[in-house]
Parts: C-alpha cells; sequence; structure tokens
C-alpha cells in the first residue's frame, strides 16, 4: 500500500483535528497527557462526544453504526487522538465483544448489543482468564450446564479489567468438559447484575483499582445469551483476541510518550548538558523511535488487510507494541532521575492540583512504569505469541 498521505488524507487529517480541538475536553486532555487517573465518568463522557459525532466505533461496518473509513483514515483517527490525548474509547465492547457477535451473533442479538456498545450505554468487561488458565487459556475451568432455558453458571475469573464498572461480561464458559479442552468451551454475554456474581478487586504495584477477581455461584443466564454454537467459543475466542492484539499496539500513544521523553531528557540536564545530548542515551531514543516507525508501517498492513480478520500477524503487533511500550516507560524513568521515585496517590487521583514532590511531570512515572509491566502479558503474553508466530508465519 501507499504510505505517504493523499491531499484527500491531509484534508481528513484537518477534519480530526478541528473536532478534537473544538470537543475534547481540557480537563480530560490535560488528566491523559499528565498521566493522572481517569474515573469511569471520564471515559463514558468522551465516549458518548465522540458517539454523538458518529466516530465511536471506526472500524464496524455502516450498517451497525460504522463510519466507512478506509484503513488509513481509521489510522490517521487513532494517531490524532494519542496526539490531542483524548481518554481511550474502551476496546472491550467497541472492538472486542462486537466484532464476534457481528460475525457470529444472531439478528436478536446485534439488534439488542450493538447500539448499547455505540452509545456506551453497557459498559463490558472481559471473561476469559482464569486462576490456572491464562496463557493456557483452553484449560478454563468455570463451567455452564444446560437447565431448560438457561445456562447455570460456576466458576471464577481473574484480572478482569475495569469489571468493577462493567454492565456485561462476556465470558468462555466449559460446557462440554469430555472433548479435547478447546472443543467444549461456548462464548456467553453475562449481565453483571445477576444474582450470584461477586466481584473483589485485586491492587495492582501502583496501589490502582484496575482489575479484579470475578465469582460465579449458579449465576443463571437466558440460553440466548449464548453466542453462535454451542462449544465453538474457541473459534470465536481466537476471532476475538486477533482483534485485542492488533489494538495493544498503540502506535498513536507511543507517539505521544516518545515526544514527553524527548521533552523530559531536554529538561533535566546531565553534567551541565540536557540528558538528550548524552550520546549513550540519545542512542536509546532514537534506536526506540526506529522501531515505532517500523511497527507503524506493520501496522498499516495488517489494518488494511483486516477485510480477512485479523491473523498471526497480530501477534507480532502485540509483541513490538507492548515491548515498545515498557521501553519508553523505562526511559522516562531514568531520564526522570530521583524526581520519578516519589509516589503521590493523591495526584494520580486528581485530588491535589500539583504533586508533593514539586514536580508534576515526573510524579506519576514510578506508577506508570509499574503499570506497563502488564503490557507484555495480558492479550495472551509475549512468549505465547511468539510461539504463534513460529507455527502460524514461519511453518516451524
Amino acid at each position: 500500500m501507499d504510505l505517504n498521505y493523499t491531499a484527500e488524507d491531509a484534508a481528513f487529517r484537518d477534519t480530526v483535528r478541528a473536532f478534537l480541538d473544538a470537543n475534547l475536553p481540557a480537563q480530560l486532555q490535560q488528566k491523559v497527557r499528565r498521566h493522572l487517573r481517569l474515573s469511569k465518568d471520564d471515559i463514558v463522557r468522551w465516549h458518548r462526544i465522540v458517539a454523538g459525532q458518529g466516530w465511536a466505533a471506526p472500524g464496524w461496518p455502516v450498517e451497525y453504526g460504522g463510519t466507512g473509513w478506509n484503513a488509513v483514515q481509521r489510522h490517521i483517527w487513532e494517531d490524532e487522538c494519542a496526539r490531542a490525548g483524548t481518554p481511550p474509547i474502551l476496546p472491550f465492547g467497541i472492538n472486542m465483544v462486537a466484532p464476534v457477535i457481528m460475525a457470529f451473533g444472531n439478528d436478536a442479538q446485534k439488534a439488542y448489543y450493538l447500539p448499547r456498545i455505540l452509545s456506551c450505554e453497557d459498559w463490558w468487561c472481559q471473561g476469559y482468564s482464569e486462576p490456572g488458565a491464562g496463557s493456557d487459556l483452553a484449560s478454563l475451568k468455570t463451567t455452564a450446564e444446560r437447565d431448560g432455558d438457561v445456562y447455570v453458571v460456576n466458576g471464577q475469573k481473574t484480572w478482569t479489567t475495569l469489571g468493577q464498572h462493567a454492565d456485561m461480561i462476556f465470558c468462555l464458559v466449559r460446557t462440554d468438559g469430555g472433548v479435547r479442552k478447546q472443543e467444549g468451551i461456548s462464548f456467553l454475554l453475562i449481565d453483571m447484575r445477576t444474582p450470584g456474581i461477586t466481584v473483589r478487586p485485586i491492587i495492582m504495584l501502583d496501589e490502582d483499582h484496575e482489575v479484579n477477581e470475578v465469582f460465579f455461584d449458579n449465576v443463571r443466564v437466558p440460553v440466548q445469551n449464548l453466542v453462535g454454537q454451542e462449544n465453538r467459543g474457541w473459534t470465536y475466542a481466537k476471532y476475538l483476541l486477533g482483534h485485542e492484539r492488533t489494538g495493544i499496539a498503540a502506535v498513536g500513544r507511543s507517539r505521544r510518550e516518545l515526544l514527553l521523553l524527548k521533552e523530559l531528557a531536554m529538561a533535566r540536564p546531565k553534567h551541565g548538558k540536557p540528558l538528550l545530548d548524552d550520546p549513550l542515551f540519545a542512542a536509546k531514543v532514537a534506536t526506540l523511535e526506529i522501531e515505532l516507525m517500523a511497527l507503524e508501517m506493520t501496522v498499516l498492513r495488517v489494518i488494511a488487510g483486516e477485510d480477512k480478520g485479523p491473523g498471526p500477524q497480530a501477534s507480532m503487533l502485540k509483541v513490538r507494541g507492548s515491548e515498545i511500550q515498557q521501553q519508553l516507560t523505562e526511559l522516562m524513568l531514568e531520564a526522570a532521575g530521583p524526581q520519578g521515585l516519589p509516589f503521590d496517590p493523591a495526584y494520580l487521583h486528581g485530588a491535589a492540583a500539583h504533586s508533593a514532590a514539586g514536580d508534576d511531570a515526573a510524579a506519576p512515572l514510578a506508577a506508570y512504569y509499574f503499570n506497563y509491566r502488564k503490557t507484555s502479558i495480558y492479550g495472551g503474553s509475549n512468549e505465547i505469541q511468539k510461539n504463534i508466530i513460529t507455527q502460524m508465519i514461519l511453518g516451524l
């Protein structure tokens, strides 16, 4: 594909920038750029602003409320949102369960769920990982037994991101324990308000409540909430993970963070000169920037072929994207030096106008670094992704 922007692409970029300049609330922008923590209201507020413009689901078909944008336009949109510092449009509904419903759901499921996802009326979370079934997801133990017109679900999910806010969860459940483990899994849509569901917080290294354990104790789920066919959930799960891994690359966000890294390195002297003038540190930054440029080209190639559905190339994006994000946080802390050591939860949550350490740019960096240790694990660990690449791309 031609990677040079056409006049039409440039005009589209100007349209996007004008929208963001006019509609992105300054309070949300500053939270994102300063690495402060976003509330549920912050994320929903931005989603609904974008949905009001009709741009909340750039990758969806037009008949379901998508934009009709081509691959380059979708890339420009993501890139400009990252440049501006917008809150994320959460992927669990828009980019993960919605494509599965479109591809494998029935007409009633599409008619009911897709508009609610598009408007953010429903906040979704993901019920995949379990204790003992993370990278080896097919070993999951949560069961769903048919009882007339309902499934009775029992088991536990873990690392459930933002499940404390969720209205709905899409779950992999075992509906047949007598067959090969990949063949006995089904894909259920479960209302989080159903009796028998308990959400228990997991507090992470950065002291944030981002992930959870979710317990199911005789939870009764209508059979009509089964997506596709019973015991075919593994196929749907792999399809969803391809969409998730493509998004994990997060090129636009890394480009914004690279600019911040350079600003930090210019503002902090070493031996009387900016750290960025140090040849060793400058080489690290240059190497990372080259890797990011290469990743962007790969993302564009993968997105251009998405009419065939995401393939094993998504694993390449996941591996390199997550590694680059982690390297960025490492270099930021190196640039901040001792100023990156203090941990100030009040400032991170917006309860204090300025950090107690007196350096607002550096204060969130330790928490940011700790949080991004997870990127090489979620969405399928990088070790598993390398196995997929070896088997499906290299044929080994």
